[in-house]
């Protein structure tokens, strides 16, 4: 393949990926005692038993290091009034937890207000083209029902049942 073909595949994926609607999670683990974390839309639910779901980061991001090294991470799963951290996590820099309202629970970081919020333990990580996917094994959570935040069309919105 050329690579103005390249190029234009690459395009073309790009839009029709954001024709798919995702709901906006945000992964985080810990460096010591500092919080990192970083905006995802690429998560899901991969296994019931036992309970497991599934992430992807850049090969190149500092969060999947810290990941590795710990052992575990958390996902915090966004509401539909929480695109302000959306945005805020999905941007580069050390800053991103200045003046949120967080906490550590089972040894990772949990954002205040997210209705669902997922404790993982690394069970695997896979390499695929410029990503890795990591497999946690979820040994805690709580969750309750609130639309959820999603990325549409290459900007936030939320769900809502049809009647």
């Amino acid at each position: 393949m050329t690579a103005p073909e390249a190029e234009q595949l690459a395009g073309a994926f790009k839009d029709a990926m954001a024709a798919v609607c995702t709901p906006v999670a945000v992964v985080t683990a810990m460096d010591g005692e500092r919080p990192h974390g970083t905006t995802v839309s690429a998560f899901a639910s991969l296994s019931m038993s036992p309970p497991s779901l599934l992430v992807s980061l850049d090969r190149g991001s500092d969060l999947l290091a810290l990941v590795l090294a710990a052992g575990e991470f958390g996902v915090n799963i966004l509401g539909h009034d929480q695109s302000e951290l959306a945005g805020r996590f999905a941007r580069k820099g050390q800053d991103k937890f200045e003046g949120v309202d967080w906490s550590r629970a089972h040894g990772v970081p949990r954002l205040a207000g997210a209705p669902g919020w997922f404790a993982c333990r690394v069970a695997q990580a896979v390499e695929a083209a410029d990503h890795v996917v990591l497999m946690g094994e979820v040994h805690a959570l709580e969750s309750r029902p609130t639309p959820p935040l999603t990325y549409f069309a290459r900007g936030f919105g939320t769900h809502r049942v049809l009647a």
